[in-house]
């Protein structure tokens, strides 16, 4: 529930209330069928004392809440003048594109929408699961052994930038921008698996993605917690993702066939594998059931 996890802790007390939105956390589990499950942030295994800079990451959007990032998308984002009349739609759907969590408009008089930025909130997924620590810490217990979970890095990438490519295409045709806003740490992965253009000129026109990253730092305001704070600005276009993602460097050859001989002890004669599906094909025939009557 946005606070650091401590023995005890009920968040049924406060009916799951998420500081964050100011209403019932929406996060569930498969394991919690009747209630909501409020682990918005998580610590990754590090060596020696954990930096939570590097190490506490978001797993729930709504923990970017804790400060106003569509304030900060306007600011460092918006092109040209400032928006006269900026209104904000929430998830704004349509067919053929998907949704995005948020449309920040700049309204005329008219009532008809000018110019517009999209924003996207994106967390990480995890694996495994820290369900077992959840559970002990509601029950103020310890656990027998650390809980097995990991974080879903290659989710995010695939699925993820595969849809912010798709979107950046339209929104170069609609000139305009979408901004993806994400941890610090899941945009360094991105960056570091797929070194596309960037540019810190995010009002470019030539710029129709735009990455704003945030990390966790103490919050002086309240000992012992952390918020959000904004880290990197930087832009590129649909096209230079995308051919960051497809075009990367090939293997090499050798290296495949290597992979190729280690697989050939596994070996099947073609013929051998035709014919066995042939027969086992004439043996499912066999085995039916005649549709006459009797």
């Amino acid at each position: 529930m946005g606070q650091r996890a401590r023995k005890g802790t009920d968040p049924a007390a406060s009916d799951f209330l998420c500081p964050f939105i100011q209403s019932r956390c929406p996060k569930r589990s498969t394991q919690l069928p009747a209630e909501p499950y409020p682990v918005c942030t998580l610590w990754r295994r590090s060596d020696g004392e954990p930096d939570p800079a590097e190490d506490l990451i978001f797993v729930c959007p709504k923990r970017f809440y804790a400060v106003d990032f569509l304030t900060e998308v306007v600011a460092h984002c918006w092109p040209g003048d400032a928006p006269k009349n900026p209104m904000v739609a929430p998830e704004v759907k349509m067919a053929g594109f998907g949704n995005v969590d948020f449309v920040i408009a700049d309204v005329q008089d008219d009532g008809e929408v000018d110019r517009f930025l999209s924003v996207e909130l994106q967390a990480i997924d995890i694996t495994g699961s820290v369900f077992p620590a959840y559970k002990a810490i509601r029950a103020g217990t310890d656990l027998p052994k650390r809980p097995t979970y990991g974080l879903n890095w290659d989710n995010v990438y695939k699925r993820y930038i595969t849809q912010l490519i798709r979107k950046g295409y339209f929104h170069h045709h609609w000139k305009s921008k979408i901004v993806a806003v994400i941890p610090e740490q899941v945009y360094r992965y991105i960056v570091a698996r797929a070194d596309f253009i960037r540019s810190a000129d995010v009002k470019n026109t030539q710029v129709n993605i735009v990455f704003m990253t945030y990390r966790l730092k103490a919050d002086p305001a309240r000992p012992g917690e952390f918020r959000p704070v904004l880290v990197t600005v930087e832009g590129t276009s649909h096209s230079s993702l995308q051919n960051a993602i497809l075009y990367q460097d090939a293997p090499a050859k050798d290296a495949f066939t290597a992979q190729i001989k280690r697989s050939l002890v596994r070996a099947v004669n073609l013929a051998d594998l035709i014919a066995r599906g042939e027969a086992d094909e004439k043996s499912t025939a066999r085995s039916e059931p005649s549709s006459g009557t009797s």
